[in-house]
């Protein structure tokens, strides 16, 4: 009997590629990651391959690197495999036209996903694999994790044997995140199958000097083409080599596929034709309408590429009428999607003639349901709409498909559950874990999939489970559950949780409150929820047990012992042994103490549950907590408040601009009120050094000013502000904003602390807040310092970073000293989700409506993305130069004129003096252009540009996966180019957007995925290569290490008249540590020598200076007690031992080697 796993997609299609490859080129992209991570830590682990041996992974700089790379290890004889998505794959598309046309047979894994258009989208359609389909490739798609892991295998052996190259897909995040159970294929089961007869013909067709060949020659008109079609009998062997296989893999599983797959009526009258996931849903809703007599049918498409069509043909029953064609992507402007013309073509060519309708649907993952299947039915056998939508409600072009009925085509017994939580307060991976004991220690079928909103750590997360006796095949959202859990009492004033609630299910809520409190607390419309539904309601303090438990980070065992509780699908005696072996397993490295307190959150949690017997009064009250409404902003109501409740799919194409263009300054309509504890000023204690304002990773707590003798609200207190005279100072927190990571109350350094973090129930500081905000910013004379810099308004503030955040308080700082003219390019990654993902944007705008202007173009293409804007605003503003030593010469009579046009020549380099350059000539344009005289078109001209007349400070920002690697290219090139631009490196030592993988920025000995067993090689120095230009402006710094360094480097850097580089270390919640401190982290990296500081300023050689300043001191911290105290270090002296301290040793003797560099180049 086979055995059952429960896995997600990613690892299905890994487990295969793995035993089948010899060499895996990556590089990390969303959704795909997993696959190769999964392969790293196997091979750290020694799992071994059909060969023999260990897999060897290389990870590159770029997936253009690793497909070269994949093409490489082929032409060498080694069976290459990669792991690839969307933009990531774009990339491949050179080498894959390469590979196809020598003829050499590997599998690229791909979890499909969108492209960056108008906005990027980290999730799931067809739009990367369509774009691969005239490469070559034969592709093979997968519907559900357990095809994954049977088509994978189908891929394997059919490229081996055909020749031809294969593209195997399965949709991001629906396939390559959900996580079934499924009967795994062991590897010695995949060797029978394996005829190594091909394997031997493939080896010796490798470069060897031994028996040398050429190839990749260049070839003349000539015999191009002839050679071109050489191959073609390849293609055409294709469809029977994967039939033979499935055949066989049938045979050894019992499990069959067809190249076309069909589900339905025989005497199907109307039939879909699709590929992907959606599939398993449309299949549900046929079997669903077939037993109730409809003639209706499903095509599911495997091989695309090649594409039979005599299979295909063979495949549509007799009686079929009308088929509609689905396409899980968008080509704009053509006569029909891919797979739309495709079906045409084939049924023209066998002269089969049916009515063929073509509709697109679910892109970006957006959802498809039964209920939207039914609609495509009803289309069929009504109005025949052809190139539809639906999923949507298109308002403007009107090709949307009404879906008006709602059908449940779950299969009688499954249990349905839905966990409302917090990005990482632990409800996904708990969730994860109960899937894997229900799917592993029973009989029962188990299925989870995990939602997530834009937010990175500290967003929302609803996870959707279910359990049956038989294989689950919905492809969707949960939307009827028998059991609802909210792990954050927030939510209850937030989201409408209980509207997919069955009548009679259970909801579950963790909160502080007691049985009499829930009266108000909870908002009426809940309760008119819970009573209406019958629901069995039960409540727990989860924070409070697990912090009784030893830990307040165990809150999420305690809400899954209560789940097993209360769900009662195994006996709860069994489920609490498995949580605690799962505990172990997951926790193992994190020590005893890690292990004990989530045991004792296990144990606590029975008794802490608490049934409530609800009133039937509450069917009807009209009583309880406000439903959190937001603001009267037009643009909120109308666009984010819908977004923010998680009814953004109701809205209508009309809603959006059709370039994807937002106002800017909306996350301060947000108010998530996310913190458990909150920062309370004592303003006796304040020494008014405004640090923890700087710090701050969500710019919530600000120093404000207000003048002496203003009129405050009840509880505004003040003091003195000392070095402005005349003002009173006040630190103002926004609770609803702060995330609580108490980072700003760990910093302060007041003898006494003046902030301390309070539970947020306890503070009330709205009013406050809202009084301070309109409060006009004061110009502090003097030059910018730590303590002034905080008093200019913050443009960017509110956004979704994790708690404790190691990055943003840069990015804010930036603003503040600059935001009111900068133009920012920002390399996807964290830094352009926390700063870009919709519904609202954190960077905003200054009391005369300038702020930051920002744009994210690709992950690879930053740097010349900001370079194209630095040379455009370049050329724009020469040609305003022209334009106003025109002026000048025609108003030579005109003094004041004269002066205004020559002050803004001389001064248009310099940012203050722009400024006020600009202040005194627009309004001397703004009058000339009208008054007749032979100035007025010049004037005319001058006026429309007139926002070009402040010099623009154009910023190029990143993180260390961007500029270390993929990005670097570019970004040397643009360094070197001489350009005044300016780029700021988010130092984190890991691409931490995709989870943490290697780039060359982590150090020797830092485990990273990609790096399982410890990185073995050294960290680049992005600064000293950059510096050897000479004339590039580079620096190191450190928050925490040093407050003024940092304020000056960046005003120095600004200033500067050429390119800068400033690399800015972040601690980051993938490296194992305590965020609510990360400055003390930074200030402990620079004591031990692990980060140096350091500036190099051209400007200083011109005036007979050393350019180098090493602004570390001599390091007196333990080099190797830091590193041990971050996870990341200290797990590989739990998994690696021997290896352990020889590349801890390695470590400090590489940042001691770099350190004596800089002192050298300090002397």
């Amino acid at each position: 009997m086979a055995k059952k796993i429960t896995i997600d997609g990613n690892t299905a299609a890994a487990h295969v590629a793995y035993a089948f490859s010899d060499v895996s080129a990556i590089y990390p992209i969303t959704p795909s990651s997993p696959m190769a991570e999964v392969a790293d830590e196997w091979a750290a682990a020694g799992r071994k391959n059909l060969f023999g041996q260990v897999l060897h992974i290389a990870e590159m700089q770029s997936e253009a690197g690793a497909a070269g790379a994949v093409h490489g290890s082929l032409a060498a004889g080694a069976l290459t495999t990669t792991f690839t998505a969307s933009q990531g794959l774009l990339l491949m598309i050179p080498n894959m036209y390469k590979i196809a046309g020598e003829l050499l047979p590997c599998v690229f894994h791909v979890s499909a996903r969108a492209l960056a258009a108008h906005a990027l989208s980290i999730f799931g359609d067809h739009a990367d694999v369509m774009a691969c389909r005239q490469t070559g490739f034969a592709m093979l798609a997968s519907n559900n994790v357990q095809e994954v892991m049977d088509l994978a295998l189908v891929a394997h052996l059919s490229t081996l044997e055909a020749k031809v190259p294969f593209l195997h897909f399965f949709d991001g995040f629906r396939t390559s995140h959900e996580v079934s159970k499924i009967e795994e294929i062991e590897y010695d089961e995949m060797d029978k199958l394996l005829d190594r007869k091909f394997v031997d013909e493939f080896r010796a067709r490798a470069l060897n000097p031994e028996h040398p060949h050429l190839q990749g020659t260049a070839q003349n008109p000539d015999i191009y083409f002839q050679n071109r079609e050489a191959a073609n009998k390849y293609y055409n062997a294709v469809p029977a080599i994967v039939e033979k296989y499935m055949e066989k893999v049938g045979e050894l599983t019992g499990r069959h596929y067809k190249l076309f797959d069909y589900a339905g009526a025989p005497d199907a009258k109307h039939v879909i034709v699709m590929i992907g996931s959606g599939a398993d849903a449309a299949e549900e809703t046929v079997n669903y309408l077939t037993a109730r007599g409809e003639k209706v049918g499903l095509i599911k498409i495997h091989l695309y590429r090649p594409f039979c069509a005599d299979r295909f043909i063979a495949a549509i029953p007799a009686s079929a009428e009308v088929l509609t064609v689905l396409d899980r992507t968008k080509e704009a402007g053509s006569l029909g999607e891919p797979l739309y013309t495709d079906v045409c073509s084939a049924l023209l060519e066998k002269g089969r003639n049916l009515c063929v309708l073509g509709g697109r649907y679910g892109l970006g993952s957006k959802e498809f349901t039964p209920s939207m299947v039914l609609s495509v039915y009803k289309n069929m056998a009504g109005a025949k709409k052809n190139h539809f939508t639906v999923g949507i409600t298109d308002d403007v072009t009107f090709t949307s498909l009404p879906v008006d009925e709602k059908i449940d085509v779950a299969v009688p017994g499954t249990t349905r559950c839905k966990f409302y939580g917090l990005g990482s307060d632990g409800t996904v991976g708990a969730n994860k874990n109960s899937i894997k004991i229900i799917g592993d220690h029973t009989d029962l079928y188990a299925q989870g999939y995990f939602e997530y909103d834009s937010k990175k750590s500290g967003g929302l997360t609803i996870s959707h489970l279910r359990f049956g006796k038989n294989p689950i095949k919905s492809s969707y959202l949960v939307d009827q559950a028998e059991f609802i859990a909210c792990h954050n009492s927030s939510y209850v004033t937030r989201y409408d949780m209980l509207a997919s609630a069955k009548e009679g299910g259970t909801f579950l809520l963790n909160c502080a409150w007691s049985k009499e409190e829930l009266e108000d607390k909870l908002p009426a419309v809940m309760k008119n929820q819970i009573a209406r539904k019958k629901l069995k309601f039960f409540i727990i303090d989860g924070l409070h047990l697990a912090i009784k438990a030893g830990s307040a980070k165990s809150t999420n065992m305690v809400m899954q012992a209560a789940f097993f509780k209360l769900a009662n699908i195994i006996p709860y005696e069994e489920a609490e042994d498995y949580m605690k072996k799962a505990v172990i397993k997951t926790y193992g490295k994190k020590g005893q103490k890690v292990i004990d307190s989530n045991f004792a959150a296990i144990d606590n949690a029975s008794a802490g549950l608490v049934e409530v017997d609800y009133p039937e009064a509450w069917a009807t009250t009209t009583y309880g907590a406000p439903v959190v409404e937001g603001c009267d902003d037009e643009y909120y109501k109308n666009f984010i408040k819908p977004i923010i409740a998680q009814k953004g799919d109701e809205l209508p194409v009309s809603a959006f601009d059709p370039s994807g263009v937002v106002p800017t300054g909306t996350t301060r309509f947000e108010k998530r009120g996310i913190a458990v504890n909150v920062p309370v000023w004592n303003k006796d204690k304040c020494i008014q050094c405004n640090q923890c304002s700087l710090v701050c990773p969500h710019a919530a707590i600000r120093p404000v000013l207000i003048p002496e003798g203003t009129e405050k609200p009840e509880g505004f207190e003040t003091k003195p502000a000392i070095g402005v005279k005349g003002y009173e100072f006040r630190v103002q927190i926004s609770p609803l904003d702060c995330s609580g990571c108490g980072s700003c109350a760990n910093v302060c350094p007041a003898k006494e602390k003046a902030l301390v973090m309070t539970p947020a129930e306890k503070v009330s500081e709205e009013k406050n807040y809202a009084f301070a905000s309109v409060q006009p910013e004061v110009k502090v004379p003097g030059a910018v310092n730590v303590k002034t810099s905080q008093f200019k308004k913050p443009l960017f503030e509110f956004s979704g970073a994790c708690a404790g955040c190691g990055e943003t308080p840069y990015v804010k700082l930036i603003t503040q000293l600059f935001g009111d003219r900068m133009i920012i390019a920002n390399a996807t990654g964290c830094s352009s989700i926390y700063g870009g993902s919709a519904p609202t944007c954190p960077y905003t705008k200054n009391d005369e409506g300038h702020g930051p202007a920002w744009a994210n173009s690709l992950f690879e293409d930053n740097a010349e993305f900001g370079y194209g804007m630095r040379i455009a605003y370049n050329q724009r503003r020469e040609k305003l130069v022209e334009l106003v030593s025109q002026l000048k010469e025609k108003v030579g009579d005109c003094k004041e004129c004269v002066e205004a046009c020559q002050a803004w020549l001389d001064g248009k380099d310099d940012a203050e003096l722009s400024k006020a350059a600009a202040a005194r000539l627009v309004p001397i344009v703004e009058k000339c252009k009208d008054c007749g005289c032979e100035a007025d078109e010049i004037a005319k001209a001058i006026y429309k540009d007139r926002d070009c007349l402040v010099k623009k400070s154009v910023w190029i920002f990143g993180g260390d996966g961007w500029a270390y690697d993929i990005g670097y290219g570019g970004l040397d090139h643009v360094l070197a180019s001489g350009d005044d631009v300016n780029v700021l490196v988010l130092d984190t030592e890991v691409y931490s957007n995709t989870g943490g993988q290697a780039s060359k920025s982590s150090p020797t000995g830092a485990v990273a995925k990609f790096a399982a067993a410890g990185k073995r090689t050294k960290k680049k120095d992005l600064g000293m290569m950059a510096m050897s230009y000479g004339y590039v402006y580079v620096a190191q710094v450190g928050m925490g290490a040093n407050m003024n360094q940092l304020v000056k480097v960046f005003s120095e850097a600004e200033a500067y008249k050429g390119p800068s580089l400033i690399i800015a270390y972040a601690p980051c919640i993938n490296h194992g540590i305590d965020m609510s401190n990360p400055q003390a982290e930074i200030k402990k990296a620079v004591e031990c020598g692990y980060w140096q500081l350091y500036h190099y300023n051209p400007d200083y050689a011109a005036e007979g200076k050393n350019p180098f300043v090493l602004d570390s001191k001599e390091p007196t911290g333990d080099y190797q007690e830091f590193i041990r105290k971050e996870t990341r270090y200290a797990s590989l002296l739990k998994t690696k031992p021997e290896i352990a301290e020889s590349l801890f040793a390695k470590s400090e003797k590489d940042a001691k080697e770099r350190l004596q560099k800089y002192e050298e180049l300090a002397k």
